[in-house]
């Protein structure tokens, strides 16, 4: 099975993607969420994956984060939604949309996605309202981490930190300690010590 792919993005479609990954070119469905989230072609790409195999074929589908592929897996559970219908959905309901249609049980919502009926709506609709309450409603997006702030995480972790502590530390640090690493690992260090 393969669950990640990491290289180059050599073609970008709204419908798949072909990555390089050391020299083999994997095609992968996506979503229009993830299309609009890819970098240009030619960009280093890491993407996670679904793998389904069928009869003929051996398809992957890719998304840009863990959380589109666990609702697409998810959606793939209620009866009579393929992959294709579950990407469908992706692409015409956000994940963090999705998950709040699916807890209240708004049917025009879903029949609003190309290819899913009023029945099928419904039948999603059933299976899927407990599970679905489960996940977070939202996704916090995470901030990218500067070559200043990677640095100060290296220097805490060197002194024996945790590296998941660092990380907090330095990113609740950031905004108050300027442009200087020391003074970012000097406040680090005091927040790490309080």
């Amino acid at each position: 099975m393969i669950a990640r792919l990491r290289g180059t993005l050599l073609e970008k479609m709204p419908t798949h993607v072909v990555v390089d990954c050391g020299g083999v070119g994997y095609q992968a469905f996506v979503s229009l969420r993830t299309f609009c989230r890819l970098p240009e072609a030619g960009a280093d790409v890491e993407l996670v994956t679904v793998t389904n195999l069928r009869e003929n074929a051996l398809e992957l589908f890719a998304f840009a984060d863990a959380r589109e592929r666990d609702l697409f897996q998810l959606l793939r559970t209620v009866s009579g939604i393929g992959p294709r219908l579950a990407l469908s959905v992706l692409s015409g309901i956000d994940a963090s949309d999705l998950v709040a249609v699916l807890a209240s049980g708004d049917v025009d919502r879903l029949v609003a996605v190309p290819g899913v009926g009023k029945k099928t709506a419904e039948r999603m609709l059933v299976e899927l309202k407990g599970k679905a309450a489960t996940l977070p409603a939202t996704e916090t997006p995470r901030k990218q981490i500067t070559d200043i702030e990677s640095d100060a995480v290296l220097a805490l972790v060197s002194l024996g930190y945790k590296p998941v502590d660092a990380r907090r530390a330095v990113s609740d640090t950031a905004d108050e300690a300027g442009k200087s690493i020391e003074e970012l690992i000097k406040r680090s260090l005091a927040r790490l010590t309080t």
